[in-house]
C-alpha cells in the first residue's frame, strides 16, 4: 500500500527545481495510490567517466526516494547515448569515447549506484538493447520528429551558435535518443539535473507523438564543488567521490564554503528539514554545523561509526596538529635520486599527489607542502632523503618516504 499522496509529495519535492508538470505528477500519484500500482521512474546515466561523485549522485538519491515510496526504479545505462555525448551544459562538442571504455565505466557505475539504490528492485537496462537494432531508416524517422528551430531553443546550442562555436549534427540526435528511451521503458517520471530539462521535455514530446501519456519531467539542482565556484567535477578536483574513504570525505567536506552549507545539507545528506534548520540556526557555531554536515555526508556512503572515527581523526590531525595514525609508505629507489637528493616537485608527483611537475611547483609556491612539518616554499629545492621523512601536501595527504633496499 502506498503512502498518502501528500506524504509522497513531501519526499519527492525535497531538493527539486523543475516539475513539468506538478499537476500531472499529482494525478499520476493519485492514480497509482488508487490502483495500488507503482509508477515507473526513469533515470539515465551515461558512463563517460569511471567514477561518480556526490553531485552526480543527487538524481540517483531522488530515484532511491521514489523507490522507498514503492515505485519502480528504472536505471538506464546509456551505453549508446554515451558514445554520442550529452551536449548539456557544455560550450563545445564532447569527444566521442569508445564503446569498450563505456562498458568498462558502466561496471563501476553500477557498483557505485548500488550504494544508493536497492539493486534487487531496480530495473537496469542498457539502451543498446533497442538502438543497436535500429535501421538507418528508423533513425531518419526519429530525426524527423524534431525541427532545427526546436533544437535551437536549447540555451547551450543557442550560445554556441551565436559565438561561432561548431555544433555537430550528431549532438542534435542526443535529446532524441534520450527521449526515445522514455518510450521504450514506458516511464511515468524522468529524473535529471537542471541542465537536462530540454532532453526530458523531448521525451514528453516523443511519448505524446507515440500516443502515450507523457512523462513528468523532474529536475534536481547541480551542486557546486567544494571550492564554491564551479559545478562539482572530477576534472576540476573540487569533488567528493562516493567511493572515497571516510577520512577523505570528511576532510573535503570540512572545506565546503559556509554559504553552500544549506545546499549541501539538503542535497548531499539524509537529515530532515528540522535537523537542518536546527544546525543552521544562528545560535549554532558554524564549525559545529560544518562537522555535522561532514559526518552526515560520510554516514550516507559509509556508516555512523566511520563518520565518528573520521571526525575524531580530523580533530587529532588538524586541530591538535598531530600526524594521522596511518600514513602510507612510498618506496623510492636510488635511480630516482641525484647525489642522494630528489627535486621536490618530482617527489610530489612520484607520491601521486600531483599529475605534473608544473602543478607540483604551484603547490609548493602556494605554501601547501611540508617535510616533517617544515614548510617548503622553494619549488626548485632538492630534498635529501632521510629516515622517517614525512611529506605532507595540502591538508589531508601524507606519505612516509622509504628508501628501497
Amino acid at each position: 500500500m502506498f503512502r498518502d499522496v501528500e506524504e509522497q509529495l513531501e519526499v519527492i519535492l525535497r531538493g527539486t527545481v523543475d516539475i513539468v508538470t506538478k499537476e500531472e505528477l499529482i494525478k499520476k500519484l493519485k492514480r497509482s495510490h488508487k490502483e495500488n500500482k507503482p509508477l515507473r521512474i526513469k533515470l539515465g546515466l551515461d558512463p563517460t567517466a569511471p567514477d561518480i561523485h556526490i553531485g552526480n549522485a543527487i538524481p540517483i538519491h531522488k530515484l532511491s526516494a521514489f523507490q522507498s515510496l514503492g515505485h519502480t526504479a528504472i536505471l538506464i545505462i546509456g551505453d549508446y547515448t554515451a558514445t554520442v555525448g550529452d551536449p548539456s551544459g557544455v560550450n563545445k562538442t564532447r569527444p566521442m569515447i569508445s564503446y569498450e571504455k563505456v562498458l568498462e565505466n558502466a561496471r563501476t557505475y553500477l557498483s557505485q549506484a548500488g550504494r544508493i539504490l536497492d539493486m534487487k528492485k531496480t530495473e537496469v537496462i542498457y539502451n543498446s538493447e533497442w538502438f543497436k537494432k535500429m535501421t538507418f531508416h528508423e533513425v531518419i524517422q526519429l530525426a524527423a520528429k524534431m525541427t532545427v528551430a526546436r533544437m535551437m531553443e536549447r540555451d547551450d546550442f543557442t550560445r554556441r551558435y551565436h559565438a561561432g562555436i561548431p555544433i555537430s549534427v550528431h549532438e542534435f540526435i542526443y535529446p532524441l535518443m534520450q527521449g526515445y528511451d522514455s518510450i521504450m521503458v514506458k516511464s511515468d517520471v524522468e529524473l535529471g539535473g537542471t541542465d537536462q530539462l530540454f532532453s526530458l521535455l523531448v521525451g514528453r514530446d516523443l511519448q505524446r507523438d507515440a500516443g502515450v501519456e507523457p512523462q513528468v519531467a523532474l529536475t534536481t539542482p547541480l551542486l557546486e564543488g567544494i571550492d564554491g565556484n564551479k559545478k562539482m567535477s572530477k576534472s576540476l578536483g573540487n569533488y567528493i567521490g562516493v567511493t572515497e574513504s571516510p577520512g577523505e570525505m570528511f576532510g573535503k567536506a570540512m572545506s565546503i564554503p559556509d554559504n553552500l552549507m544549506q545546499k549541501y545539507f539538503e542535497l548531499a545528506t539524509d537529515l530532515s528539514r528540522d535537523e537542518i534548520n536546527q544546525l543552521l540556526d544562528v545560535h549554532t557555531h558554524p564549525r559545529a554545523a560544518k562537522v555535522a554536515l561532514a559526518k552526515a555526508i560520510v554516514r550516507r556512503y559509509h556508516d555512523r561509526k566511520d563518520a565518528e572515527a573520521a571526525a575524531a581523526e580530523f580533530d587529532r590531525v588538524f586541530k591538535e596538529r598531530e600526524l594521522p595514525d596511518k600514513i602510507p609508505d612510498v618506496e623510492i629507489s636510488g635511480s630516482e635520486l641525484t647525489d642522494g637528493k630528489i627535486w621536490i616537485a618530482k617527489l610530489i608527483v612520484f607520491c601521486g599527489f600531483s599529475a605534473t611537475n608544473s602543478e607540483a611547483r604551484r603547490l609548493v609556491q602556494q605554501g601547501g607542502v611540508s617535510i616533517n612539518n617544515d614548510s617548503i616554499h622553494d619549488p626548485t629545492l632538492n630534498i635529501e632523503i632521510k629516515p622517517d621523512m614525512i611529506l605532507k601536501v595540502g591538508k589531508r595527504r601524507f606519505a612516509r618516504i622509504v628508501m628501497k633496499n
